[in-house]
């Protein structure tokens, strides 16, 4: 991570840090470097390694795993994710807050250790899969809930909604895609939220961009660059979700050797 990134979250971690610090019965600081961790984390989800093979350069496997533990469970991953959006709407001069979002969805194959509870299938029935609800505040990085049952509609989009208006009680306009259904254009009228649900052209043959909807798709691609997000291999949906939170864009795998 660079020194301007690294710059930009710092002080969050290190205040997260000191608050720790605070509780323990000793109150003498940990010796590990928090950006180190924080870079072993990225190289973890870039890479797609399992935690124990983190290179020796970085933080023990089992220290990092614990920070990134508390960090997830304690919403920090969460919390830069909207830190970090509203830097960058105020960079474009925009407003921090966000007023319109884009909901859509995506089926990520799943591996073995995912519980079964919590797979589903493909339309041929023979895959296990995961269904992504990514959902974008108007601005990068991407804000993504994890829902993995089939069907896909009501309930994620209800909780993504809900979501939403409470973290941004400025937002009155999300589009979505064909899987969600009348509840939530219902559920969204009632939090004051007009919910427009777009078709793709069915007189047009192929790919083709379709209104603001391409918005979460571009958010998708961006996702697959990343082995630990290509394929899902965590148990707890908590992770799965933290996963993405943590995701930093970069451009492609190739020509990065």
């Amino acid at each position: 991570m660079s020194d301007a990134r690294w710059a930009l979250i710092e002080p969050s971690l290190t205040a997260w840090r000191r608050a720790r610090l605070d509780r323990r019965p000793t109150g003498q600081p940990t010796k590990v470097d928090l950006r180190d961790v924080f870079n072993a984390i990225l190289y973890v989800n870039r890479t797609g390694i399992p935690w124990k093979y983190l290179p020796h350069d970085f933080p023990n496997h089992g220290t990092v795993y614990a920070y990134y533990a508390a960090w997830r469970d304690e919403g920090v991953f969460a919390q830069l994710n909207y830190d970090l959006t509203g830097l960058a709407r105020v960079k474009e001069g925009r407003k921090p807050e966000p007023t319109a979002s884009v909901i859509d969805t995506q089926s990520v194959k799943t591996s073995s250790n995912v519980p079964l509870t919590s797979q589903g299938t493909d339309a041929a029935g023979d895959r296990r899969e995961e269904a992504r609800h990514p959902h974008r505040h108007d601005w990068p990085p991407p804000r993504c809930d994890r829902h993995r049952r089939r069907p896909l509609g009501e309930r994620p989009g209800i909780r993504l909604l809900d979501q939403a208006k409470e973290k941004y009680p400025t937002v009155s306009k999300s589009w979505v895609d064909t899987g969600f259904k009348n509840a939530v254009v219902e559920h969204g009228a009632r939090l004051g939220i007009d919910v427009e649900v777009v078709n793709r052209n069915p007189d047009t043959r192929g790919f083709h961009v379709v209104k603001r909807r391409w918005v979460v798709e571009r958010s998708i691609g961006w996702l697959m660059m990343h082995r630990r997000l290509a394929r899902d291999y965590e148990t707890l949906t908590a992770s799965s979700e933290a996963v993405i939170h943590m995701d930093e864009t970069t451009p492609t795998w190739r020509g990065t050797y």
